[in-house]
């Protein structure tokens, strides 16, 4: 059985703990490795050692540091086949679902390598007689980051680029489920140029986290999971002094207006709502047509798209649209969801409970389910599934749809599909959610603007990637300068104006 450790200081080290998590293949339900879970006294050397390493990254220079980001860059695209399989055996994507969760990391490097643009200062000459004016971005230390399952590669590099780019060093601490994505980039960003002890990856479960969270040292934490965790994250890092980013949950709406193409719209939901098995924060798992005519048009559409779905192990390569689960318990809190969903009176119109793939029946499966007839009381509605089913909720009308995205606790992503400009800029203008689609269902930002939900999908003040990035990432000093040329003033005893 394959033991995973950590990697401290440019190098591969076995965990000392005697503890462990099972990291599973979730295509086929066996058990493929172990993985170490971190002592408080192994987090804290890995802490120390990264502080005592970061203040030469710091004194490296912007450019330098971003030629760093580019070389990291080529080495991820040289990978990229390796990267996508590591993904694929412990999350259970597709290969080209793989490809685009390391594309999508891939793309925040690429700003990255633009990070002495976005580390500049601001200067003003002459703010007052003899006095210059400027400021300075700076690096907070070390930092940290807390990764889920479902991205085990685009996330980890959402955190790690911007951060050391910014002259920070990082201490990764992926999903104990799928820990060797990050443990290769690490290895790959050591060739790139990064030096040892500036990324450190501890692989740990809730004990690692606390101790991030309570280590002085650690200046800042960046999270990515479940709300009550975020949550939990957020106030005791800020009670605690330290900056906070977390991200939570998400229950993503899609209005379908009367007007919208329901071809397209169709093709849109099938493809956001069943994804990744749903296991995406920006996934759509609700849809709310406007009208019954609309809804029960849509409804058509829906079902042979959603029947011709194949489900299967990434290994069947482009013969399967989407993968397995990530646990047995993440595939039997499903299908006990889609269960309450049938006993409290949502129509199913899609079941995949029930679903064996030959040869992998151990495998942690559930098949794209379809729901109509959802009201906002039920299980299904109030929780994230955080899998392959897609609600349908109806609304009579345009108010009543707007209306349920606002009322909800959740306010990731949230799309409108129709053809007419006023409705989908009132739309834009009035929904209280971080992230809006017009015709486009999945609504993530490119990586040169920033991600981020509000409402409890978000507890921080700024978001991922982009320039809020590496505004999270540094601190502002600001100079106040005079250098004495003939001025003659005698002692100022009073708070006055530069001018």
């Amino acid at each position: 059985m394959q033991e995973i450790g950590h990697w401290i200081n440019g190098k591969m080290v076995a965990g000392k703990s005697g503890r462990f998590a099972e990291v599973y293949n979730p295509a086929t339900g066996e058990l493929q490795a172990r993985v170490a879970l971190a002592t408080a006294d192994e987090l804290a050397h890995a802490i120390a050692e990264a502080e005592k390493a970061q203040p030469a990254w710091a004194a490296t220079n912007p450019q330098r540091r971003a030629r760093v980001m580019m070389k990291l860059g080529d080495l991820i695209n040289q990978h990229m086949d390796e990267l996508a399989e590591l993904v694929a055996r412990e999350h259970g994507k597709t290969i080209p679902d793989a490809k685009g969760d390391v594309q999508r990391g891939l793309e925040v490097i690429e700003v990255c390598m633009g990070a002495p643009a976005l580390l500049k200062g601001e200067y003003t000459d002459s703010a007052g007689p003899g006095i210059d004016l400027y400021s300075m971005r700076q690096p907070l230390g070390v930092v940290a980051a807390i990764t889920p399952f479902n991205f085990p590669a685009m996330i980890p590099l959402w955190k790690m680029g911007p951060a050391l780019s910014c002259g920070n060093a990082v201490i990764l601490k992926p999903s104990e489920r799928v820990p060797s994505t990050s443990l290769r980039l690490a290895q790959l960003a050591q060739e790139a140029g990064i030096p040892d002890g500036v990324l450190q990856v501890v692989n740990g479960d809730k004990e690692a986290v606390d101790g991030l969270i309570d280590n002085p040292t650690v200046q800042a934490i960046g999270f990515v999971g479940s709300t009550p965790i975020a949550q939990y994250i957020y106030g005791r890092a800020a009670t605690n002094g330290k900056r906070a980013q977390c991200f939570g949950g998400a229950k993503n709406h899609m209005l379908i207006m009367p007007d919208a193409d329901l071809d397209k719209a169709a093709d849109a939901l099938v493809g956001a709502g069943f994804g990744a098995a749903g296991e995406r924060c920006m996934a759509i798992s609700v849809a709310v047509p406007v009208g019954d005519e609309t809804a029960d048009r849509l409804i058509e559409k829906l079902v042979p798209r959603i029947e011709k779905l194949k489900v299967g192990p990434y290994t069947a390569g482009n013969d399967v649209d989407f993968g397995p689960v990530i646990t047995r318990q993440a595939q039997e809190r499903i299908l006990g969801l889609i269960g309450s969903g049938v006993d409290q009176g949502a129509k199913i119109v899609v079941d995949g409970r029930g679903l064996k793939i030959q040869g992998y029946e151990n495998g942690f499966y559930v098949g794209p389910t379809l729901f109509d007839n959802v009201t906002r009381d039920m299980d299904i509605y109030k929780q994230e599934i955080f899998g392959p089913v897609l609600s349908t909720v109806r609304a009579k009308t345009y108010e009543d749809a707007l209306n349920l995205v606002i009322d909800n606790d959740y306010g990731n992503g949230t799309a409108i599909f129709t053809a007419d400009g006023d409705t989908a800029r009132d739309f834009a203008s009035r929904v209280n959610v971080g992230m809006v689609g017009i015709n486009f269902p999945i609504p993530v930002p490119l990586s040169y603007y920033t991600f981020g939900g509000w409402k409890k999908s978000a507890f921080g003040d700024l978001n991922q990637y982009g320039p809020d990035a590496f505004r999270f990432y540094t601190k502002t000093k600001t100079v106040t300068a005079r250098w004495f040329s003939g001025i003659k003033e005698g002692a100022a005893l009073n708070f006055k104006a530069l001018d």
